[in-house]
């Protein structure tokens, strides 16, 4: 019986369906316009009692100055009753005359003036004339670099686009537009060099896309979280970032990038799990010293990770592993304080997480007032109040700042959330419990991938020739291939035997 009430249930549920699919479909021009008129920035009226011509619009997404320049003129001019003359005569590119009541709902939403004849019920010339209101090209904030171009990414996502083609002036650079979003419609375009990424690598983007099943869509984010290939992981899988000359340079890789309209971050993929700690800064720079900061990003990461949860685990289970000249200090300066180790940690990470979450949320000015004056104040005070250990406030203050370090910010997020794991693990079986969770993070890590790829390439699978721009950078002239991450049909990107032809050259 449940069997057939399923059944009746599930045809109901289609014919209802079908019935609001065949009442779409057979929308006319004037019952589109009857639902437009319910918003008060609708404009909609008939040009002359002697005219043909309804004019529709609405007024907070329409250039105005295009309407009474450029077309109202003509139409007053015109003394055809035609839209096909009317479309000859207004000197404007982008017109077109459609008779699909559903692509005229959609240009109207988008920024069109919209032109019927009275009686035309299916048929209307639609007359682009967005209003571009955009944020001017600043300099970047996430992202900030002393040396380099000073470009960020804005929210038009055609401002976006120009800023790539500008670096990238060839034909082979595709963009494909696809729009997601039941009620925003939000433009969504996909950026690769044709020839040079990997057709594997790019449809598999675009099928993820449109399989987006998502009403609202306002921000990269959004993208970045919904088609990633392990939702359940911290670890972030495509890169954010808010830099024309990183993406110039991933797509030259052979990587693929998605621009969000709206959002003045791009994501790129697919990447691993050492490019997060690179800075594009780095290429600026002479390999020597790039290489250099890359190993202190990465040391500052393990020691933010695993400083204070060592601290912890030591304090509470390995006395007989502290140096004898450093017991003395510490002894005394636990001196007095009424709370275990993990708990004293605990208060002081927490302490650190308010403090940065005020700073990022107030005022530029107050925030770093704020994160200035609070730390000072509240450590100072607590360790003359004996609430917690000098020596533990320098090692939180010191992984504070090194999980500062790193240069893109969605990993910067992932590293202070898996430092409370560590401390757990620290307080319930010591050092280990760290061994514990570094395995567990270490092996999720393994199994995990960006767009199919490996994650943790070129490390593991062990790839030598990638081993050239990851953990440290060698000199570009060393860099010949691209990475076998992209799986890029063209690997090699320059011939070094001709590099050093045209030095020796110019040096003879």
């Amino acid at each position: 019986m449940g069997f057939f009430k399923s059944k009746l249930k599930r045809f109901n549920r289609d014919n209802k369906q079908k019935k609001n699919e065949n009442s779409e479909h057979e929308l006319r021009i004037d019952e589109l316009l009857h639902r437009c008129k319910e918003s008060t920035d609708f404009v909609s009226y008939r040009y002359s009692e002697s005219s043909p011509f309804y004019i529709h619009y609405y007024q907070t997404i329409v250039e105005i100055n295009i309407l009474h320049q450029y077309v109202l003129p003509y139409i007053n001019e015109n003394k055809s009753n035609t839209l096909f003359d009317l479309q000859q005569a207004i000197p404007i590119d982008n017109t077109e005359i459609i008779d699909n009541v559903h692509e005229i709902r959609d240009k109207l939403l988008t920024g069109c003036i919209v032109i019927e004849v009275k009686g035309s019920l299916q048929e209307a010339l639609v007359i682009s004339a967005v209003s571009l209101e955009k944020r001017p090209v600043s300099m970047p904030e996430v992202e900030y670099s002393v040396v380099g171009p000073k470009e960020a990414f804005v929210e038009s996502i055609d401002a976006n686009i120009n800023l790539v083609r500008k670096r990238l002036p060839i034909p082979d650079l595709i963009v494909e537009e696809v729009k997601i979003g039941s009620l925003t419609k939000t433009r969504v375009a996909v950026l690769y060099i044709k020839g040079v990424t990997d057709e594997e690598n790019v449809n598999t983007i675009l099928q993820r896309l449109n399989d987006i099943q998502f009403d609202q869509i306002v921000d990269s984010s959004f993208i970045n979280q919904i088609i990633s290939d392990n939702h359940k992981s911290p670890f972030p899988q495509l890169i954010d970032t808010e830099r024309p000359d990183r993406v110039a340079s991933v797509l030259s890789e052979g990587k693929i990038t998605i621009l969000v309209d709206g959002s003045p971050h791009a994501l790129t993929g697919p990447t691993t799990l050492v490019e997060f700690f690179s800075a594009f800064e780095d290429y600026y720079l002479s390999w020597h010293i790039a290489s250099i900061f890359r190993l202190v990003r990465l040391f500052a990461v393990f020691f933010s990770v695993l400083s204070t949860s060592l601290y912890v685990a030591v304090l509470t289970y390995h006395y007989e592993m502290i140096p004898e000249n450093l017991l003395n200090p510490l002894i005394a300066s636990r001196s007095g304080i009424p709370f275990p180790p993990i708990l004293e940690a605990i208060i002081l990470e927490l302490t650190i997480e308010l403090l940065r979450e005020a700073g990022a949320r107030l005022p530029t000015k107050i925030g770093q007032t704020i994160g200035i004056v609070g730390g000072i104040v509240i450590g100072t005070a607590a360790v003359q109040a004996g609430l917690t250990s000098n020596v533990l406030l320098i090692i939180v203050a010191l992984a504070a700042l090194a999980s500062f370090t790193t240069p893109v910010y969605q990993m910067g997020n992932t590293i202070r959330l898996i430092r409370f794991p560590f401390l757990i693990t620290a307080q319930l079986w010591g050092l280990l419990g760290v061994t514990f969770c570094f395995s567990y993070i270490l092996s999720h890590l393994l199994k995990m991938s960006s767009l199919g790829r490996p994650y943790l390439a070129p490390v593991y699978p062990l790839r030598l020739a990638d081993l050239r721009d990851s953990l440290f950078r060698l000199p570009f002239f060393m860099q010949t291939k691209r990475p076998l991450q992209v799986r890029s049909p063209v690997r090699t990107r320059f011939q070094p035997k001709k590099h050093e032809k045209s030095k020796t050259d110019i040096e003879d």
